[in-house]
């Protein structure tokens, strides 16, 4: 089941998401994600890195996508990398198509996952005089005495 930005909703910021994200109202930032859907009346200011991108709407920004297709509503204002594309008659487009050979990692969550047990929780430094700044949560972790080896003598 896709994340939704509906119609009446503008977001400001980026979106991360490990599955589908569709857009039917405004994103003003980055997008990360498995296979993103922009509507007719969706539009994006941003980068947009996927491994699936279906534009119905407007994309100003750079794209990152395994595959891109360009309805003939579409309305994209900026560059394509792509391993393949597919534009239909009416679509606008206004921008360098770029084919790569691999798709880079996107580092995306894994589906239905919190955040990592092992990530140490992320801190901004207050810089005091305790320095317990993120650097050091994780710390104990380094200093674990390594498992004593059984060794027999033969």
């Amino acid at each position: 089941m896709p994340s939704i930005v509906s119609a009446d909703l503008t977001v400001t910021g980026d979106l991360v998401s490990a599955g589908e994200i569709q857009i039917d109202g405004r994103v003003e930032g980055d997008i990360k994600c498995a296979s993103l859907i922009i509507g007719i009346a969706g539009a994006v200011t941003g980068e947009v890195s996927a491994q699936t991108v279906r534009m119905h709407g407007t994309v100003s920004g750079q794209v990152i996508a395994k595959s891109v297709f360009l309805a003939s509503t579409a309305r994209m204002v900026g560059d394509v990398t792509h391993e393949s594309l597919a534009i239909e008659p009416g679509a606008f487009m206004e921008g360098h198509c770029r084919r790569m050979t691999e798709m880079p990692d996107l580092n995306l969550p894994t589906k239905g996952a919190a955040a990592e047990p092992n990530d140490p929780p992320r801190l901004a430094s207050t810089g005091g005089a305790s320095g317990s700044g993120a650097s050091e949560l994780g710390a104990a972790d380094d200093k674990k005495p390594a498992p004593a080896k059984k060794t027999t003598a033969s």
